[in-house]
């Protein structure tokens, strides 16, 4: 668990770009949307690195697979400051996005398959706790980038930041394993579990890919993920401009979101272990339809930042999630690669959802019509997470009925 947590940790911290922004296009001599392209490359990445090295994660083994992350993300950072020191945006993008964003993806998979087989009756829970690192990882490293950004080189403060992650993850890479073979937690019993977490089937990655429930599941994250990206790569900016914050001031609010990112991975992770994993994405979809429409109209700057937090906890609870519903749906059998697979709208949503926000705000200048779109894009992700809910309740009485009549 706790070589689980150092990783996620240290690659959580892609979620303080949007400390990194300002910094960096005054280096660059560009415009802040130039910037944030190195963001959605290493979201676009890692979906695509999870994905298609999921399968191959799964036969080295977590701790060369970990190894191997740590090695990637680390040159991937060290990398961005040595482009910053040379001023050569293309090295920015090659080192931050592509390099850094292949670690990411392994980081991210890896430890979380793990976990759903050392706690086969707590999923939520166990990958929750270590997916809340994740989150809390811009609370960490958020501040501490402003702050070193403030005192010191920005390609030094990099060279600092990239020894201390490839530290942390190379340190927790040495104690990670999968449990042995037809391992079970002490006390437990399959029929004593949680109904609420099970598997309704055990199936491989391509078979995966014949259900609808995939595609369900894949464009709920997407929606998801885009509207939440989004927000967070504005963070710091959003503060300044709704708040009149300072940006010392503005990187504390993305510390803050840090906390209530990971938080809200426990929480709901939790939560989706006693309510089931289908009806926790139905009340994270009916949150965000409102919390987007009414966000930019709350003049109170207390009330405006609670709400903040507030999506950013359902945003985090989504990933953390996420690895157990999966296992639900699809059994553990091939989870990192099926959860790869499905990270790809993370990569994509990566992408759209910051360009979304960046034009809509050009054409309109507007930031309620801008997140009174996502809140429109959450109600297609309403309507995919009830068919969800029918189809898994459809299957699992299904299974009940071909468990007592054997």
């Amino acid at each position: 668990m706790l070589s689980a947590i150092g990783i996620h940790i240290s690659i959580g911290s892609v979620y303080a770009f949007s400390v990194i922004t300002d910094p960096v296009k005054t280096i660059f001599e560009v415009e802040s949307a130039t910037i944030k392209w190195a963001f959605q490359i290493t979201i676009l990445i890692m979906g695509f690195s999870a994905a298609f090295l999921g399968e191959w994660v799964n036969k080295i083994g977590p701790r060369k697979s970990t190894t191997l992350a740590g090695i990637c993300y680390g040159i991937g950072i060290i990398g961005t400051g040595f482009a910053i020191h040379v001023e050569s945006l293309a090295l920015f993008f090659i080192s931050y996005g592509v390099i850094a964003g292949i670690g990411l993806g392994i980081g991210y998979i890896t430890p979380v398959s793990v976990l759903v087989k050392w706690f086969p009756d707590k999923r939520g829970l166990a990958v929750g706790v270590v997916i809340m690192a994740f989150g809390f990882a811009s609370l960490v490293f958020g501040p501490l980038m402003q702050y070193l950004f403030e005192r010191m080189a920005i390609s030094t403060t990099f060279y600092i930041l990239g020894g201390i992650y490839t530290l942390l993850i190379m340190l927790s890479a040495s104690y990670i394993e999968n449990p042995p073979e037809n391992f079970t937690p002490k006390g437990f019993q399959q029929d004593n579990a949680s109904k609420k977490s099970f598997s309704i089937s055990e199936i491989t990655g391509k078979q995966a890919l014949k259900s609808n429930r995939f595609y369900f599941i894949w464009f709920m994250m997407f929606i998801n993920i885009s509207c939440g990206i989004a927000l967070i790569s504005e963070a710091s900016q959003i503060a300044q401009m709704q708040l009149d914050y300072t940006p010392m001031q503005a990187a504390g609010i993305v510390g803050l979101i840090g906390a209530f990112n990971g938080l809200g991975r426990l929480f709901w992770s939790a939560f989706s272990d006693y309510f089931g994993r289908p009806l926790t994405f139905v009340i994270f979809f009916v949150i965000e339809i409102f919390a987007f429409f009414f966000l930019a109209q709350i003049g109170t700057a207390a009330l405006f930042i609670g709400v903040l937090m507030l999506i950013i906890s359902v945003f985090g609870g989504a990933f953390a999630t996420l690895p157990a519903f999966l296992s639900d749906l699809f059994g553990t059998k091939q989870l990192g690669t099926i959860l790869g697979m499905v990270l790809i709208s993370k990569g994509f949503a990566g992408v759209f959802g910051p360009s979304l926000y960046n034009y809509i705000m050009a054409e309109t200048g507007s930031l309620d019509i801008t997140l009174k779109v996502f809140s429109g894009l959450f109600i297609l992700a309403l309507i995919l997470s009830i068919l969800m809910k029918r189809s898994f309740s459809k299957a699992y009485r299904s299974q009940l009925e071909t468990v007592s009549e054997s």
